[in-house]
């Protein structure tokens, strides 16, 4: 696997009038621009890939995103998230419970008891 971590960012943009909204109208590819910078920044982006995605039907829990291979998916992400998710579930390997979209859907008390391997270890062989 060339990466460890893919973190995929709802860009899909529908017309204003859309009912559902759209995750593009919430500014979601400024957000996936931050992310990769900070990725990069931290020298992780060889190990974590942050990506856009099209629709993922989630759009009405605000800016949404989900990591693989978890599957966990966190809604409402803000700027002043990233830091939070890239330190917590990046490196520390835990799941960030406020941003997690807590819908049957999403399976919330199935992604709580995963383990997610953390990326701590990888970031220390990287600046060596």
């Amino acid at each position: 696997m060339r990466y460890k971590k893919h973190i995929f960012i709802c860009t899909n943009l529908r017309p204003p009038e859309h009912p559902k909204g759209s995750c593009g109208q919430k500014g979601s590819e400024s957000l996936r621009d931050k992310f990769k910078n900070k990725i990069a920044e931290l020298g992780l982006n060889h190990i974590a890939r942050v990506d856009s995605a099209g629709c993922l039907d989630a759009c009405g829990y605000g800016i949404s995103i989900v990591i693989y291979p978890e599957g966990i998916w966190y809604g409402d992400v803000k700027e002043e998230d990233i830091d939070k998710i890239i330190n917590g579930h990046l490196l520390e390997g835990r799941v960030i419970e406020e941003l997690l979209i807590k819908n049957e859907r999403f399976k919330p008390e199935i992604m709580l008891n995963l383990e997610i391997e953390p990326l701590k270890n990888d970031r220390k062989q990287l600046s060596e």
